[in-house]
């Protein structure tokens, strides 16, 4: 080919190359920056809910290292100093579990009372 004639087919392409380009850019701005109108963010989590939670993995890490203990895993000190420590992490969740659930019912009015 000779060398006028691809410089003329190169510069035929040129638009459509910037058009692509353009086009893409503008998706890709729309993709990044578009917000939906409604977000459904979910259930808003509560301190108790989130305690809760704390609880029932605790538990369940509790129940893992008892089968971890007796398959022969763990040495007895490492038993009882994790152990240890779960045991702790659960107290103090309820602890705090019990404080929230006193408050709540300090706050409820009493029922057959006069206003």
């Amino acid at each position: 080919m000779h060398p006028n004639i691809l410089a003329a087919e190169v510069a035929n392409e040129v638009p459509f190359i910037l058009f692509g380009c353009a086009l893409f850019a503008a998706a890709l701005f729309v993709y990044v920056f578009y917000e939906p109108g409604d977000i459904d963010a979910g259930e808003a989590k509560t301190r108790y809910g989130y305690l809760q939670e704390r609880k029932d993995a605790t538990y369940e890490n509790l129940r893992d290292l008892n089968f971890e203990y007796k398959a022969g895993k763990l040495s007895e000190v490492d038993y009882a100093m994790q152990r240890a420590s779960l045991e702790d992490e659960a107290a103090a969740i309820l602890a705090e579990m019990e404080a929230i659930e006193k408050t709540r019912l300090r706050k409820l009015p009493a029922k057959g009372g006069r206003a």
